[in-house]
C-alpha cells in the first residue's frame, strides 16, 4: 500500500491525511479488534477520546501492532468534566495510563463550554512538558472560536469539527486559515446520510472513477486539506476508505461537489444548553 500522505500543522508536526475514528465503538473488545485492522491495512493516526470509553482498546491494539511507536499518530481528547488546571493534568496523564503510552500526537479540547481557558492552559504545560506533541480544539464554530482562541497564548493546531459535503464550514475555515489551523472532519462521510450516499452528482463520479459513494467523498474532503476520520467496524470497509489516492477529482468537479453545500450540519455547537447537556450525559469517572 502507498505511503499515507501527511499535512503540515502551524507547530510544525505533521499529522498523517486520513485517521481512522473509534467514535461509537464499544470497549467490549470491538474497539481493540477494529483498530488491529486499521492498523493492519495501514492506517498509521488513530482518533479517541476519554468519552468513547475506549482508550485502553485502542493503547493495547497499537501495543501488539508491533508497529513501532513513532509511526502511528494517536489523538485522543479531554472530556468537560475534566476542564481546570489541576482536573485536566489528571486527566491527560489517566489517558496516558489508559492508552499505555509516553505521550500523545494530538490532544484536543473535546467541547467549547465551561472553564475552557483553564483547561488549555493546562493543555500548554503538559505540551511544554513533552507529554502532548500538538495541542487543537474540537467543535469550535466561528462564534466560539472568536470568544476563546484570541485569549490562547498558544495557537490550537486543529478544529475537529462536522464536515461533509453537506455541511462544508466555509466561514470557519476562512477564520481559521490566517493562523494556520487545520479542520479536522468528524462525520466525514455524513454519519450513513441516505442523502448525501444517494447525490446523482457523488453516484456519477463514484461510477466514473470505479469507486464507491463513500472514497468519492473522502477524495473530495482530501483534496480541499480536510484531516478526514472515517469509522467503520468492516474490515472490507476500513481497508477501502483508505484506498482514495489513486484518482484524483478535477477542479470542475470539486467545484461541483462544493455546491452541495448547505451551509450548516446536524449539531449545532452554538444552540443554547449544549454544554450542560454534554456534560449531564454520562460520567467519565464512572470506570
Amino acid at each position: 500500500m502507498s505511503k499515507i500522505p501527511v499535512i503540515k500543522l502551524n507547530d510544525g508536526h505533521e499529522i498523517p491525511a486520513i485517521g481512522f475514528g473509534t467514535f461509537q465503538i464499544p470497549n467490549n473488545g470491538a474497539t481493540y479488534e477494529a483498530v488491529k485492522q486499521a492498523l493492519a491495512a495501514g492506517y498509521r493516526h488513530i482518533d479517541t477520546a476519554v468519552a468513547y470509553f475506549n482508550e485502553a482498546e485502542v493503547g493495547r491494539a497499537i501495543k501488539d501492532s508491533g508497529i513501532p511507536r513513532d509511526q502511528i499518530w494517536v489523538t485522543s481528547k479531554l472530556w468537560l468534566q475534566d476542564y481546570g488546571k489541576t482536573a485536566t493534568k489528571t486527566a491527560i496523564e489517566l489517558s496516558l495510563k489508559k492508552l499505555g503510552l509516553d505521550y500523545i500526537d494530538l490532544y484536543l479540547i473535546h467541547q467549547p463550554y465551561g472553564a475552557v481557558l483553564e483547561a488549555w492552559q493546562a493543555m500548554v504545560q503538559a505540551q511544554q512538558a513533552g507529554q502532548l506533541r500538538s495541542i487543537g480544539v474540537s467543535n469550535m464554530t466561528p462564534k466560539i472560536w472568536q470568544k476563546f482562541v484570541p485569549q490562547f497564548e498558544v495557537l490550537p493546531a486543529v478544529n475537529q469539527v462536522e464536515y461533509n459535503p453537506y455541511s462544508q464550514q466555509k466561514e470557519l475555515l476562512q477564520l481559521m486559515a490566517k493562523d494556520q489551523v487545520k479542520l479536522e472532519a468528524w462525520s466525514p462521510l455524513g454519519q450513513g446520510n441516505t442523502a448525501l450516499l444517494q447525490e446523482p452528482l457523488i453516484t456519477a463520479l463514484a461510477e466514473k472513477y470505479h469507486k464507491n459513494v463513500g472514497q468519492i467523498i473522502l477524495r473530495f474532503e482530501n483534496q480541499k486539506g480536510i484531516i478526514v476520520l472515517p469509522k467503520s467496524v468492516h474490515d472490507s470497509r476500513i481497508k477501502e476508505n483508505l484506498n482514495i489516492f489513486d484518482f484524483e477529482l478535477t477542479a470542475a468537479e470539486l467545484a461541483q461537489l462544493e455546491t452541495l453545500d448547505k451551509g450548516h450540519g446536524r449539531h449545532d455547537p452554538d444552540a443554547p444548553g449544549v454544554g450542560e447537556r454534554l456534560l449531564a450525559a454520562f460520567d467519565v469517572h464512572q470506570n
